[in-house]
């Protein structure tokens, strides 16, 4: 029987690092084709052209945020099963976190001022999650789903309406989202109690107050 062999607490450093420097900083490509290949760029007008940033930059923190957070929650997972979950999710949240920086691009914007802080916070509250356990684990990863779909929602009602390219981006995001929280359902998730979704949501709203202009 073959042995899965072991990692030095070192060599999980070093992966961990690695990830967190190749979201914050680096540009790690989709796997996946760019949603909005075969949609025609609008001319935005200057205001719109901002506000259709600001609303991309919020996405964009969020896909380093969850990046953060199931790096996090996997590094510590007790089930094999789980942390193949946690990864597999992570690595469409990757095609995200590329698909919303191009569209930053193309709108002459950047990604936020304060993504290393939100990588680490993610980073810290995803290992908290996970030593809490598996069920809590996967119980994290569906209000995160949840909490993301809903300001997904937002955006799609306040980009302005030629901002067609963005909401393609956006379309395809809301429908991994949905099933990355019913797939996190179905492996055992449990229900988070109050007040911890309501201090997500507060949180997040800082987050999204802050990353749309800086």
């Amino acid at each position: 029987m073959a042995v899965r062999p072991l990692h030095s607490p070192l060599d999980r450093l070093l992966v961990e690092t690695q990830r967190a420097l190749e979201t914050v900083f680096g540009n790690p490509p989709a796997q996946r084709d760019y949603p909005a290949r075969q949609t025609p760029e609008v001319m935005l007008d200057e205001r719109e052209r901002r506000h259709s940033a600001g609303l991309m930059r919020i996405n964009h923190v969020g896909e380093v945020c969850a990046q953060g957070l199931y790096f996090g929650q996997a590094a510590v997972a007790r089930d094999d099963g789980t942390r193949a979950h946690l990864l597999e999710a992570a690595q469409e949240e990757t095609d995200h976190l590329a698909w919303c920086a191009r569209r930053l691009r193309e709108l002459d914007s950047r990604g936020s001022l304060f993504n290393p802080l939100w990588y680490a916070g993610s980073y810290a509250i995803g290992l908290m999650a996970g030593l809490r356990g598996d069920g809590w684990n996967l119980g994290f990863v569906v209000e995160t789903e949840h909490q993301v779909e809903a300001h997904i929602d937002e955006h799609l009602d306040s980009l302005p309406p030629a901002d067609l390219r963005s909401r393609e981006v956006l379309r395809v995001m809301k429908a991994d989202e949905a099933r990355h929280a019913q797939s996190a359902e179905h492996a055992g998730a449990r229900v988070l109690p109050q007040p911890i979704p309501a201090v997500m949501a507060a949180a997040s709203k800082v987050m999204k107050t802050v990353a749309y202009r800086l």
